[in-house]
């Protein structure tokens, strides 16, 4: 089952695909790793004064127009893509760049900006919090990572040479993981 041209193909696939996620994976790769040895994620946060009496239904289908002409008749600037329902709080959307936070308690409604520094930015990014067309390109590279997966796995059992190193950094790639998952 040694095909040649099949095996060009899938590297060929696989090259592309890499080099098409490569800013995506750097990303992920620099803030997950310096998430997880300390580094700074910090936010500075502003009150916002919202008009006495201030309602927001968030369960509404036209909570973000409400909040859109809330926002207008406080005089905020401020533009979003979406809203954030948690319910007795909310966000506008993304959170990788300034941001509003509703909050209600005992009634009253308040809200803050809230500002990220660059590395809760580029966290929020990596959360998926980021802007929908960034999120839209985030899909494709989930998708595309599959195809990069299988398809290595395809080229190194394809080739007869490589056909056991690649069962068996699978074998122990697979059982590396299962230990961690289930046993760390």
């Amino acid at each position: 089952m040694d095909n040649p041209k099949l095996r060009k193909l899938v590297i060929l696939f696989h090259l592309f695909a890499a080099g098409f996620m490569a800013p995506a994976f750097l990303l992920v790769a620099v803030t997950g790793g310096m998430h997880l040895v300390g580094g700074v994620e910090s936010e500075s946060r502003a009150p916002l004064v919202l008009p006495a009496g201030t309602q927001i239904d968030l369960k509404s289908p036209a909570v973000e127009d409400d909040i859109r002409a809330l926002l207008k008749s406080a005089n905020i600037d401020h533009k979003f893509e979406y809203i954030r329902d948690r319910g007795t709080t909310a966000q506008t959307r993304p959170t990788s760049r300034p941001y509003i936070n509703f909050r209600q308690r005992d009634g009253v409604w308040t809200a803050e900006k809230v500002t990220p520094n660059f590395m809760k930015a580029a966290m929020e990014i990596h959360k998926g919090h980021g802007p929908k067309l960034l999120r839209a390109y985030h899909k494709l590279v989930a998708l595309l990572l599959l195809g990069v997966v299988f398809g290595g796995l395809m080229v190194g059992l394809l080739a007869k040479a490589y056909r056991r190193k690649t069962l068996g950094a699978l074998a122990v790639g697979t059982l590396l993981y299962l230990v961690l998952v289930f046993i760390a």
